[in-house]
């Protein structure tokens, strides 16, 4: 995706706020030999960017002052309740530099896997993104998650994921993490009735007792007066 920035030449919050109130957002690119730069940009552009999922996960080209560098979106800041934009931070891309970046993962099949379809299962997605490294030549938009296999009481972990050429996933220490588990409804409704039988069990007892307890009570009202 292709997106237009503007030099900024004032920094600091007075100047940012004249800014917003222009329809612009300050901004700043880093990263890479060369020293970071301010810049401002279009808010509505900017605002229906950010709706794209690509906006977030892929290289974008960026223009700025007629020339065209990569760059990664690293960071939004968001007014606390107003639809508006604060700030917005790029990192430049070295293509000969591995970078780490969070993408969504896409899923497909859950329809028609045998879980859903013959044995009533939920499928649970634990994560809908992942961390991962590669080249920027490398970089994909999203990751491809194919459920049409999962079967009663199965779990999709980090190492069961396809990835492409040169991608690699970041766990951060954590071993094989879950990426999807399987729920049987069917078990967990068979479990209800069966918890609320001994209550209704032991509420009968209660009862009975109450009930015999009643005539002893009406007899001794019924006792005649002594003279």
């Amino acid at each position: 995706m292709k997106f237009v920035a503007f030099e900024r030449a004032k920094q600091g919050t007075g100047a940012s706020r004249r800014l917003r109130i222009t329809g612009k957002v300050p901004g700043i690119v880093y990263g890479g030999a060369t020293a970071p730069a301010l810049i401002e940009l279009d808010h509505n552009a900017l605002w229906f960017a950010l709706k794209k999922e690509a906006f977030h996960a892929t290289i974008l080209d960026m223009e700025l002052a007629g020339k065209e560098a990569k760059v990664l979106l690293r960071d939004v800041q968001y007014h606390p309740y107003k639809p508006q934009v604060t700030h917005v931070d790029f990192q430049r891309v070295d293509a000969n530099t591995k970078l780490s970046m969070k993408l969504p993962l896409h899923f497909s099949g859950e329809a028609e896997s045998q879980a859903v379809k013959f044995d009533a299962c939920l499928v649970n997605h634990i994560v809908n993104e992942v961390e991962v490294s590669c080249l920027p030549a490398d970089l994909p938009e999203f990751i491809a998650v194919d459920l049409s296999g999962l079967k009663k009481g199965m779990s999709l972990h980090v190492n069961d994921l396809v990835l492409p050429k040169g991608v690699k996933i970041v766990t951060h220490g954590k071993v094989n993490p879950v990426i999807v588990s399987v729920v049987a409804l069917a078990a967990a409704e068979e479990e209800a009735p069966a918890a609320a039988a001994p209550a209704a069990d032991a509420k009968a007892p209660a009862g009975k007792d109450a009930k015999a307890a009643a005539p002893a009570k009406d007899a001794k009202t019924a006792a005649p007066a002594k003279k």
